[in-house]
């Protein structure tokens, strides 16, 4: 087996997740929404989110890095690259997250990028940047992706699609070590259209970050023009992803997605005449949306109720908007409870 084709394991997602915890009603109450909207944030699916006061983005990042380094027995100074997958609000222009992430791990030998500007699928470019790491650069073993997710503007709600929660999440790719994990990546695609580049977007220069506000430049676009595309995407990466592959749409024991809402979970199963895992639904309810960090999550919590070498599609979105698909097969890995860190 070449380095071209060697597997890629994918360790289970390292999660953390700050101790506070903001219930859905108090949040809307405390944001003082209109009464559509307040109807529509309490028709999500979501009971609660997570709430990061006081701590950066890149703090979410080092303790989500440093539970799956615990998890997998892994010295930061083994890692071979870390990519941080990039939030949406740095804590300073022209400083660096990820070489800030790198110094306080200690990942001191590891090649850094940050990995940005795609939103959710923003995990999925990082995802094929490590692959191309490990198979294309010579004695690379070791690559850390961490993501998180935090709230930029005061308000979490974000119409018309769902409620931001903080968290962040890790996982380790590994390719030649014949370290163990729960899946292996068997492919990946991915897709982009600059057309709807800016349909979300916070108007921030000279305005104090207590006046950003998370602005849908047109519902209509989101909710008909984008919802007819991205299916049209999905169906056709996941028929490429099968046919490469010669699998069929019944080979695949679970289809995993990002956490918006229980309405777009219902849109996606009737649209691709599938079945989202339950856990989807379970983490949406718990933590709201967390952005890149959702498919990392959901991937890891319904290994435990996948057979050895079945297989699992992992789909995701983002209304830039980019499109991803995954396709994992469940390893014979014996599966612990996978770390969930929470508080300071």
């Amino acid at each position: 087996m070449t380095a071209a084709t060697a597997p890629v394991t994918v360790s289970r997602a390292g999660a953390w997740y700050p101790d506070t915890v903001r219930p859905l009603e108090k949040l809307v109450d405390r944001e003082q929404l209109p009464e559509s909207r307040q109807r529509h944030a309490r028709a999500l699916g979501i009971d609660s989110v997570r709430s990061a006061d006081g701590l950066t983005e890149s703090d979410l990042a080092v303790r989500a890095a440093e539970a799956v380094l615990s998890e997998t027995g892994t010295d930061a100074a083994s890692l071979d690259a870390l990519l941080l997958v990039q939030g949406r609000a740095p804590q300073y222009l022209m400083a660096s997250e990820a070489t800030r992430v790198q110094h306080r791990i200690g990942a001191h030998r590891a090649l850094v990028s940050g990995v940005g500007e795609l939103g959710c699928v923003s995990v999925s470019a990082a995802f094929s940047l490590a692959t191309g790491l490990l198979r294309g650069m010579p004695g690379f073993r070791r690559v850390l992706v961490v993501a998180t997710s935090k709230a930029a503007a005061q308000s979490r709600y974000r119409p018309p699609m769902t409620v931001i929660g903080d968290g962040a999440a890790a996982v380790l790719l590994t390719s030649g070590t014949g370290e163990a994990g729960p899946f292996e990546l068997v492919d990946q695609t991915l897709r982009t259209d600059g057309a709807f580049a800016d349909l979300f977007r916070i108007d921030y220069r000279d305005l104090p970050s207590g006046d950003w506000v998370e602005e849908c430049a047109s519902e209509p676009d989101y909710t008909f023009r984008l919802a007819v595309r991205s299916r049209k995407e999905f169906a056709a990466l996941n028929a490429e992803l099968l046919r490469s592959h010669a699998l069929a749409p019944a080979d695949i024991a679970s289809h995993l997605m990002q956490n918006l809402s229980g309405s777009a979970f219902s849109f996606w199963e009737e649209a691709l005449g599938v079945t989202i895992d339950p856990v989807c639904r379970r983490n949406l309810a718990r933590y709201g949306h967390l952005g890149p960090v959702d498919v990392l999550i959901n991937m890891t919590d319904a290994a435990e109720s996948l057979a050895p070498g079945t297989h699992a599609l992992v789909m995701n979105s983002s209304p830039v908007a980019a499109w991803s698909s995954w396709l994992v097969r469940r390893t014979t890995e014996a599966m612990s409870k996978p770390p969930r860190m929470e508080g300071r």
